[in-house]
């Protein structure tokens, strides 16, 4: 049987690119954070200070992210003999309660707006020119860090990264609201406004959601478990397993089978088999680790 191993071997490698993207953004959405809510109050568009709390909340976000990523890193000990990767799951579902809140925010305030039309100002030509500027800085932002996130295989990140296309996509309603409301629709700004407040609503939910079901040991996609199978059923020695169980564990996967062997075997024999199995499957999947437990036939 095999023993809990340390975090992956990946883990330093992930923890300095999470560390830098991440400060990355944090600049990105400092700067334009600031812009943008100066530039909308002086130009009296609603739609431009709802994307500047969006920023604002990418740095709360960012907070969030970089805190999981220095505890996720941490060795197990005897509170945590698991390790900490959860703390990347917990970090997800603290992005989407961020974004669900920010987001139903603005409806409120939108709909406020909705109400009394005859109140909506005109907005300064200036807030078009920073929507545009947003609308780049984010989406090269977003590419940025996905890229990141995909090479070092986090979901935490993957999440961070498309919290900026997010970004990038309600800065591009804001633009459209804040072009209508200078061609004579002033409507606009406060709707553009309301479908930002969706926009980021969905995306909170989605993060949420998925980051509770990994919480609560929900098991790896079947894709990735008939890779396991495959990786176990073709090591020599294994006729056959049974029992298969994953969870995941932060952005890996903790196996758990038994395995099905001559039983005939020596516990030497039987044991190294088992070592084999084991190696197979984490050599190139993202697996913790494999217990198993190998039963005669």
């Amino acid at each position: 049987m095999s023993s809990p191993s340390n975090h992956p071997p990946e883990t330093p490698e992930r923890q300095q690119a999470a560390k830098r993207s991440t400060w990355v953004s944090v600049w990105v959405n400092l700067i334009l954070t600031a812009v943008q809510l100066v530039i909308g109050v002086f130009a009296q568009s609603q739609a431009l200070v709802a994307d500047a709390i969006h920023s604002l909340s990418d740095l709360v976000s960012d907070g969030i992210v970089l805190f999981a990523n220095k505890h996720s890193a941490k060795a197990p000990d005897a509170g945590h003999p698991y390790g900490h990767l959860r703390f990347e799951n917990a970090a997800t579902l603290g992005i989407g309660l961020i974004l669900i809140a920010v987001g139903l925010g603005m409806l409120w305030r939108s709909f406020e707006r909705l109400q009394a039309p005859e109140l909506i100002p005109v907005v300064h030509p200036i807030a078009l020119l920073v929507a545009l500027l947003a609308i780049l800085s984010k989406e090269l932002l977003f590419r940025y860090m996905l890229r990141v996130a995909r090479r070092v295989r986090s979901t935490m990140l993957v999440a961070n990264a498309w919290h900026a296309r997010s970004d990038a996509a309600s800065s591009l309603v804001v633009a459209l609201g804040i072009g209508a409301n200078l061609a004579g629709l002033p409507l606009a700004d406060p709707l553009a406004a309301l479908i930002v407040g969706l926009m980021i609503t969905r995306m909170g939910w989605k993060f949420s959601s998925q980051a509770f079901n990994d919480l609560v040991d929900r098991a790896a996609d079947s894709d990735t478990e008939q890779a396991i199978r495959e990786r176990l059923l073709g090591t020599p020695g294994v006729r056959g397993i049974h029992d298969l169980r994953t969870r995941k564990m932060g952005d890996m996967i903790w196996v758990e089978v038994d395995i099905e062997m001559d039983g005939q075997l020596t516990i030497e024999a039987g044991h190294a088999i088992a070592v084999d199995a084991r190696e197979r499957v984490m050599a190139d999947l993202p697996v913790l680790d494999v217990m198993t437990h190998f039963d005669p036939v």
